[in-house]
């Protein structure tokens, strides 16, 4: 198996796993995952198509080069974006388009940011996002492992058209935990959106992804009891340089937080 096809084995099963019908992460075709291929091409998911039960096929290769292009341009229409998008593809032939997402895949994923992307709808992480608290809701961290896992604090972007204004959004959220962590985010929110979680490792995304909708969980219950107790500053900032931590993470295949 060349690294290439290993690559995109590594991506099947890693979106199979995001869209586990038990596990409520998307329902229907929601969502869409990608994988770094090399400098210059990248496998993202097709639009239609079901994480569930994607197979090979349900994946585009597309060029770095040509979806970039895209984020240089002021004013693009629908029909413009999709012309590109379709454009950028390695098999101009292929009858799948690339997910309306794949700008701000491309973005993280030329970058250095991950190498592996996952974006899912949980429910239970959109009853925080689709509400009137989700900011202050995701103000803080609540316990050691989310910080472990999913670092010392989310990308946090208000509703944003998805497509090209939705990428150029989060991606100025990245650039901005990354000045002030001096690292990469491993999760972003997206208000009445959905979740976005970067990887080193395809495994890395479905772990990443758990940990972030177990915190959901802890934090909606949380509300039941007066509301969420955040660690400090200081005391996030402790965990996250811990060498057990450290130690901890790397025995998890984590990348570094």
């Amino acid at each position: 198996m060349t690294d290439k096809q290993q690559i995109l084995h590594q991506l099947i099963v890693m979106s199979r796993a995001l869209g586990d019908p038990a596990k409520d992460y998307v329902i229907l075709s929601e969502g869409n995952t990608s994988a770094r291929v090399d400098e210059e091409a990248f496998f993202v998911k097709a639009s239609g198509t079901k994480l569930e039960s994607i197979k090979e096929s349900g994946f585009v290769e597309v060029r770095f080069e040509h979806v970039l292009a895209l984020l240089e341009k002021e004013h693009l229409s629908d029909e413009q974006i999709r012309a590109g998008l379709e454009a950028a593809k390695v098999n101009p032939d292929g009858p799948l388009c690339p997910s309306v997402e794949t700008i701000l895949h491309a973005r993280a994923l030329s970058s250095g940011a991950a190498k592996f992307v996952g974006h899912t709808h949980p429910t239970v992480v959109n009853a925080i996002l689709c509400s009137q608290q989700a900011e202050e809701a995701f103000a803080g961290r609540l316990f050691p492992d989310e910080i472990v896992v999913c670092g010392p604090a989310p990308v946090v972007v208000p509703y944003t058209d998805p497509g090209l204004p939705l990428a150029r959004a989060a991606w100025a959220g990245v650039e901005r935990h990354a000045d002030l962590y001096g690292q990469w985010p491993k999760v972003i929110l997206l208000q009445n959106h959905g979740l976005i979680v970067f990887g080193q490792s395809a495994q890395e995304v479905v772990d990443t992804t758990a940990m972030a909708v177990k915190t959901a969980r802890v934090l909606l219950g949380t509300y039941t009891l007066g509301g969420p107790h955040f660690l400090s500053a200081r005391q996030v900032d402790r965990l996250r340089t811990r060498p057990d931590e450290e130690y901890r993470r790397r025995v998890l295949g984590m990348s570094k937080v």
